[in-house]
C-alpha cells in the first residue's frame, strides 16, 4: 500500500467513525423522544369537495424539536432507515389510536368518520407487524377496522410488488382500506397504485400547488383522476392552500381535499370548512 492510498484509507476510516458516532447520537436522541409528552398529535380534516362534509381525519404525530431532529421530516427520514422503525411505528400507531379515542369520548360527532394512519411499506411487510396487534388495539378502543385507512408512505421503495400485493390483501381481509400517499411524485408511487389498487389515491401537494396556473400539473392530475374513475378509486388532493386551487380542483371533479384552505391540523377533532361550494360535482358514498 503506497502512502497516498494509506492516507485515503485513514481518511475513510475517520469519516466512517464520525458517521457511526452521529448515528449513535441520533439513536439515543430517538429513544429520548419516546415519552408521550414529547410527541404532539394533531388531526387534519379531509373534506368532500362537493358538499364540504368532513369524511375523516389524517392523524399526524410530530416529535419535539431537538438539535439532531430540527424538523419532523428529518425525524421520520432517520426512523425509516433505522433498526427501530417497527418499534417506532407501533408506538406512534398506539398513540394515534389512543388520542383519537380520547377525542371521541369528548364528542361523539366524529365517531363514524374515517381515520388515516401513515405507515411505511417495509413495516407492513414485516411478519411481526402482521400478528394482529393492530386489530387488538382497535378492539380495545371499539374502533372498527373498516374505518381505518392505512396510508402508505414510500420512504423505502417496494421491491417485490407481487409479494406486497398478497400482504395488502391480508389487511383488506381484516377490513382495512388502503391509500397511496404522494401520488404523482415518482415512478414508485405510480407503480404502487397499479399493483395495489388502493381505495384512495392522495395526490402530492407539489402537483396541487398553483395547479390553476400550471398546464403540466393539470394534465398529470387529470391522468390520475381518469385512472381513478376507471378503477373505482377515490382521489384526495393534498395541500390545498388557496381558493383558486380549490376552485380548479372542484371544476376538475376531484373527490376529496385536504389542506390549510379547508382545515389546519389541530390537537382537537374539528370539522373542516369548504369556503367554496360547487354543486355540480357528484356525491360519493365512502361509508
Amino acid at each position: 500500500m503506497n502512502v497516498h492510498t494509506m492516507f485515503n484509507f485513514i481518511g475513510f476510516i475517520k469519516s466512517q467513525r464520525k458517521l457511526l458516532y452521529q448515528e449513535y447520537r441520533k439513536t439515543e436522541e430517538l429513544k429520548g423522544l419516546f415519552q408521550s409528552d414529547k410527541i404532539h398529535t394533531v388531526f387534519q380534516p379531509i373534506l368532500s369537495l362537493e358538499d364540504g362534509c368532513t369524511i375523516g381525519f389524517e392523524i399526524l404525530n410530530r416529535p419535539m424539536q431537538t438539535a439532531l431532529f430540527p424538523t419532523t421530516e428529518k425525524f421520520y427520514d432517520f426512523v425509516s432507515r433505522s433498526h427501530d422503525v417497527l418499534f417506532v411505528e407501533r408506538y406512534l400507531r398506539h398513540l394515534s389510536i389512543e388520542r383519537f379515542s380520547n377525542q371521541i369520548m369528548i364528542s361523539q360527532e366524529h365517531k363514524d368518520q374515517l381515520i388515516f394512519l401513515n405507515i411505511q411499506a417495509q413495516v407492513l411487510a414485516d411478519p411481526n407487524y402482521q400478528s394482529g396487534k393492530t386489530l387488538e388495539l382497535l378492539a380495545k378502543y371499539n374502533i372498527s377496522p373498516d374505518r381505518v385507512v392505512l396510508e402508505l408512505t414510500e420512504k423505502e421503495a417496494v421491491i417485490d410488488y407481487q409479494q406486497f400485493e398478497k400482504i395488502i390483501d391480508h389487511y383488506r381481509q381484516q377490513g382495512f382500506r388502503m391509500a397511496v400517499d404522494d401520488a404523482g411524485t415518482g415512478y414508485n408511487s405510480l407503480k404502487t397504485i397499479v399493483y395495489l389498487k388502493p381505495e384512495f389515491i392522495k395526490i402530492d401537494k407539489s402537483l396541487i400547488r398553483n395547479i390553476d396556473e400550471n398546464a403540466t400539473q393539470q394534465h398529470l392530475v387529470e391522468i390520475l383522476l381518469d385512472f381513478a374513475e376507471q378503477s373505482g378509486t377515490v382521489v384526495i388532493a393534498e395541500g390545498i392552500e388557496t381558493i383558486s386551487e380549490l376552485r380548479f380542483l372542484q371544476k376538475l371533479g376531484i373527490h376529496l381535499g385536504q389542506g390549510f384552505a379547508l382545515g389546519k391540523p389541530k390537537p382537537n377533532l374539528m370539522n373542516g370548512k369548504l369556503p367554496l361550494k360547487n354543486p355540480s360535482i357528484r356525491k360519493l358514498s365512502l361509508m
